[in-house]
């Protein structure tokens, strides 16, 4: 019988593992519809649906080492939460693995980031229906609606891209016309196509390695109707399909926040567990290539 309580066929002990996944079961920034707390565990379970053998790459994912940490704690601070998240995370990245993190709100995204080593080449490919660039938002710096400019505090404006941006407040959009965070719209990925717009957005990062962090609202209501904040008129899970498999030879890790179990039959987690899957598997390919 699977183990619905972790990860599909991530049975290899935590020192052999490439692969580590992480649930950070935390929304208590949410601003709108909550539940992203039960997103990790009903990704893990939904990930047993799929078969193991992989079409496109030709690997199996039961013969790539992959590990579960299980989940932290649930936490009352989001201060709480950035602060055991990095100090979770940071002997991972240590140790030349790539961490898989599973939310929990996007709040959870930028101790992802701010885990990583100081100097590292890494930039971020930030998949979001919004630019979530708030100074503070409700009196917490720590919001869900400020994660990538905790994150760009981190890496610098010249090692973030916001994709599939359709909803900002003036506020975000005033601020940052003296900082200068790039973003590329949902509206200009449907007009130049998904490909060229990641190209573009990898070629402004100009690192060796690259993190994704994917709110799952990035993606359009009608194929992910299960998250806090829906917003009409997104990217298509194909495109965020392409954008993973474009990053995949350099990933550095991902995150994938938002997912809010309640409001759908299991939809949006297993398109969740689908896109952790292939980030996976297409990163395994490539080191096999390498």
């Amino acid at each position: 019988m699977p183990r619905l309580s972790t990860f599909a066929d991530a049975d290899s002990a935590y020192d052999d593992a490439r692969f580590v996944v992480l649930g950070v079961p935390f929304d208590r920034t949410t601003s709108f519809r909550p539940g992203a707390r039960f997103g990790p565990d009903a990704i893990r379970q939904e990930s047993w649906n799929f078969e193991t053998y992989d079409l496109e790459t030709g690997l199996d994912l039961a013969d790539v080492p992959i590990h579960d940490l299980g989940n932290m704690p649930e936490f009352g601070t989001a201060a709480e939460m950035v602060d055991a998240v990095r100090a979770q995370l940071r002997p991972v990245y240590a140790a030349g693995k790539i961490p898989i993190t599973l939310g929990g709100d996007h709040a959870c995204a930028p101790p992802c980031v701010e885990a990583l080593p100081d100097g590292a080449s890494v930039g971020v490919l930030y998949l979001d229906a919004h630019l979530d660039f708030r100074a503070e938002y409700l009196g917490d710096r720590r919001s869900h609606a400020c994660s990538s400019r905790r994150i760009l505090e981190k890496v610098g404006a010249d090692r973030i891209v916001v994709v599939g941006v359709r909803s900002v407040s003036r506020e975000e959009v005033d601020d940052n016309r003296g900082i200068g965070m790039p973003f590329v719209t949902a509206h200009e990925v449907a007009d130049e196509g998904i490909g060229p717009a990641v190209d573009r957005a990898l070629k402004h990062l100009n690192a060796e390695r690259v993190y994704v962090s994917l709110d799952i609202d990035a993606i359009d209501p009608a194929y992910a109707p299960a998250t806090g904040t829906p917003e009409p008129f997104g990217l298509t899970p194909r495109d965020v399909k392409v954008a993973i498999d474009r990053v995949a030879p350099r990933l550095a890790g991902l995150d994938i926040m938002e997912v809010s179990p309640p409001w759908d039959r299991g939809n949006t987690s297993g398109l969740a567990a689908r896109l952790a899957r292939e980030a996976i598997l297409r990163a395994a390919a490539a080191q096999r290539r390498a």
